[in-house]
């Protein structure tokens, strides 16, 4: 089972709003999902985005894959800069 890190859509027609959630790969991008780990409005003036930061580094730890837009709000949040240093220890 291979375990992504990634954005879940939600929110009307023309306004989206997203969750970071870890599915499992087979999972429809809407469907299931293992645990949600933060959520992201791209909307807001400046977007906002609120993360979990002992699960989304638990999760990593375990293997799975953030996806390339998830990566960036980790690396804006300062959380995949800590993971990679964790790594390192």
């Amino acid at each position: 089972m291979a375990v992504k890190i990634r954005l879940a859509r939600g929110g009307a027609k023309k306004k989206p709003f997203y969750q970071v959630v870890v599915a499992d790969e087979r999972y429809p991008r809407d469907g299931r999902f293992l645990e949600n780990v933060g959520q992201y409005d791209p909307k807001s003036d400046p977007p906002q985005v609120v993360l979990k930061e002992e699960p989304i580094l638990q999760w990593l730890a375990k293997g799975a894959q953030p996806t390339e837009t998830v990566r960036q709000l980790l690396s804006k949040a300062g959380l995949w800069a800590k993971f990679k240093q964790a790594g390192q220890a």
